[in-house]
């Protein structure tokens, strides 16, 4: 996991308790998700521009612990599972300070184009695929 979001929680985005209401941790991943993909040149645009779209098929959280307003968050998604029809993001959610993990997330997704039809990215795009197979050989070689 070399990429690393960081966010720090806003007023707004606790509950009564003064901790961050669980809902929020949902777009904080779709955050972590579109930087990371900037990061390795495959912005959202790019991958609309050429047809290609990558809708969320579910999602689900292991909360481990809670923040609060202020407190900074560090969010490593990575790939977790690629085929080059699907793909599934793993997130790891850090407090920065203490360095406990908050939230282990994943997100899966399948690849379509514009007209929401299922494509297989090995065929369609094998520069952006490719990238994405790399990063999942990375990602189970590191943690063997």
């Amino acid at each position: 996991m070399d990429f690393v979001f960081e966010r720090k929680v806003n007023y707004y985005e606790t509950d009564r308790m003064g901790v961050v209401h669980h809902s929020n941790y949902i777009r904080y991943m779709e955050e972590a998700r579109c930087a990371w993909l900037e990061s390795i040149e495959m912005p959202f645009d790019l991958l609309e521009e050429n047809n290609i779209t990558i809708p969320v098929l579910g999602v689900s959280c292991e909360y481990k612990y809670h923040v609060t307003f202020g407190d900074t968050i560090e969010i490593m998604p990575y790939v977790k599972e690629y085929t080059g029809v699907r793909m599934t993001v793993g997130y790891e959610v850090k407090d920065k300070k203490t360095g406990k993990i908050v939230l282990l997330g994943e997100t899966k997704h399948c690849f379509t184009n514009k007209d929401l039809r299922p494509i297989n990215l090995k065929k369609i795009a094998p520069e952006f695929s490719n990238k994405f197979q790399n990063m999942m050989v990375q990602n189970t070689m590191t943690s063997i």
